[in-house]
C-alpha cells in the first residue's frame, strides 16, 4: 500500500474514527486505483486529473455500477484533500472531476406478511433449543428496532439486562441512541437472556470463557459475525417459503422505518430511530411509501381493471 494511502486510513480511523468496515471499503477502492494507476506506468503522487478520469473510464467499460464508480470517485477525492492539506501534494488534482451519480433505485420493501413469516419461522429454527432461542430473539430485535446488523449481533451482554424497554446502540461513529423494544421482543429477549446466562454458569463452572456479547459466536470470544447472520436469515427465509433474494438483514432495517411509516409514524422519529445524521437520508422511505400506495391504486382502483 502507499505511504499516502496508510496514513489517510489512520487519519480516517484516528481523527473521524471511521468504523472499520468504511475503512476496509477506502482501502480496497483504493488499492484498485493504486494498481490502475501502476499499470499506466504512473504515480499517484504526480498524476493529474486526465489520468484520474481515464481510471474512471476504465471501470466503467468494466461494467461497475454507478454507486460503485462514485465511492470511488470520492475515495480518491478525499485521498487527495488529504494529501493537499497535509502538504504532500499543492493541488488537488480531482477536485472540479464530477461523479456519475447514483441509480435512484427504491429499496424493495418486505410486507407485513412476510416479516410475519420470519419471526414465525424464526422460533423454531435451529439445531438445538439454543439456536432456537437465539434466532427467535435475533430476528425479533432486528424488526422491533431497525438496528443496523452491526449493532445488533454486537450488542453487550449488559445491554439487555434488567428486562429492558430500550436498548442502548452504538453506531456509526460511535454515536448512541436508544430504541424501543415492543413487548414481544421484551419477551424474547428475557427468554435468550435466561438461557444465555444458564450457558454462561456452565462455562463458568467448567473453567471455560464466558460470553460477553449478548450473541456470542461459537468461541464465545467474540459476537456471531454479521456474515454469519445474513446466511442465517437466507435460510430462514426459504423455510419461510419466502424469496431469499429478497430478504437481507437491511431489507428488514428498511421493513421497519416504512411499516411504521405506514402506520402514521413521524418522519423526524424514524430518523432518530435509525440513526440517520441527515433527515434527507431517511426521506427515502417516503418515496418507498408513495410507490406502493400507486402500486396498489393500479392493481385494486375498479378503473383500472378491464373486467
Amino acid at each position: 500500500m502507499h505511504p499516502w494511502i496508510n496514513a489517510f486510513l489512520e487519519a480516517q480511523s484516528a481523527e473521524l474514527n471511521a468504523a472499520q468496515n468504511t475503512l476496509e471499503a477506502y482501502s480496497r477502492d483504493l488499492s484498485d486505483f493504486l494498481t490502475w494507476m501502476a499499470d499506466q506506468s504512473c504515480d499517484i503522487d504526480s498524476c493529474d486529473r486526465d489520468d484520474i478520469e481515464n481510471y474512471l473510464i476504465d471501470i466503467d467499460t468494466r461494467g461497475l455500477s454507478k454507486a460503485t464508480r462514485a465511492r470511488r470517485l470520492s475515495a480518491i477525492k478525499q485521498l487527495y484533500r488529504f494529501a493537499f492539506e497535509e502538504g504532500l501534494r499543492a493541488d488537488h488534482p480531482a477536485l472540479k472531476i464530477r461523479g456519475p451519480g447514483r441509480s435512484k433505485r427504491l429499496p424493495h420493501v418486505m410486507t407485513e406478511e412476510d416479516v410475519s413469516r420470519l419471526i414465525e419461522i424464526s422460533e423454531d429454527f435451529g439445531r438445538n433449543p439454543t439456536e432456537k432461542l437465539r434466532n427467535a430473539c435475533l430476528i425479533e430485535l432486528l424488526y422491533a428496532t431497525g438496528m443496523r446488523v452491526t449493532e445488533l449481533v454486537s450488542l453487550p451482554l449488559t445491554a439487555a439486562r434488567g428486562n429492558p424497554k430500550m436498548l442502548l446502540v452504538t453506531g456509526k461513529g460511535d454515536k448512541e441512541r436508544m430504541v424501543p423494544l415492543s413487548p414481544p421482543a421484551r419477551i424474547k429477549l428475557a427468554s435468550w437472556l435466561t438461557h444465555a446466562d444458564t450457558l454462561n454458569d456452565l462455562a463458568r463452572k467448567n473453567g471455560k470463557p464466558q460470553a460477553r456479547f449478548l450473541f456470542p459466536s461459537r468461541n464465545r470470544q467474540s459476537h456471531i459475525t454479521r456474515q454469519a447472520f445474513f446466511i442465517l436469515i437466507k435460510s430462514m427465509a426459504r423455510s419461510a417459503g419466502i424469496n431469499p433474494n429478497e430478504v437481507t438483514p437491511h431489507k428488514l432495517r428498511h421493513a421497519f422505518a416504512t411499516h411504521l411509516l405506514a402506520n402514521g409514524a413521524d418522519l423526524r422519529a424514524i430518523q432518530v430511530l435509525l440513526g440517520h445524521a441527515n433527515l434527507s437520508t431517511t426521506e427515502i422511505y417516503t418515496h418507498v411509501l408513495d410507490a406502493r400506495l400507486q402500486e396498489l391504486v393500479l392493481q385494486h382502483h375498479p378503473l383500472e381493471n378491464d373486467d
